[in-house]
């Protein structure tokens, strides 16, 4: 069964999903957030398509692990998603993970517009696989 990724964040929100076993993630789309409303229903149609089981969602953590502003609008969101998928929500922590997915980009020399339509979805990629990692060397 298919577990889906996001990286929520106030202009755009990325969305991966795994394999079938659980493996990998796979880049979905990145959605511009034009209000919560419209952010919903989107992520409806993608719940739709793929009827994940789990979703993880990255929680933007400061270095110092101690939680600011963003885990609050983070918590938000996953209490509107809540409204429309009853299944579980994980959080994981998402420190490094933007950071990461520019470096990636930067590596496979990913410039303009393009880099900025797919580094949310990298970013939500890179959540995805941290947490189907850790769940894999248990």
């Amino acid at each position: 069964m298919r577990i889906l990724g996001i990286d929520y964040g106030d202009a755009r929100v990325g969305v991966a999903v795994s394999d079938l076993l659980g493996m990998t993630a796979q880049g979905v789309k990145t959605i511009k957030n034009n209000g919560m409303k419209r952010l919903i229903s989107e992520l409806g149609e993608t719940l739709d398509e793929y009827k994940p089981e789990k979703i993880v969602i990255g929680l933007p953590k400061n270095m110092d692990g101690s939680e600011g502003f963003r885990v609050d609008a983070t918590r938000k969101f996953a209490d509107a998603l809540k409204k429309i998928y009853d299944g579980e929500i994980v959080f994981w922590d998402e420190r490094l993970s933007s950071l990461g997915a520019k470096r990636y980009l930067n590596e496979t020399n990913t410039r303009g517009k393009k880099r900025k339509n797919v580094l949310d979805t990298v970013a939500a990629c890179i959540i995805l696989e941290g947490y189907l990692n850790s769940r894999n060397n248990l």
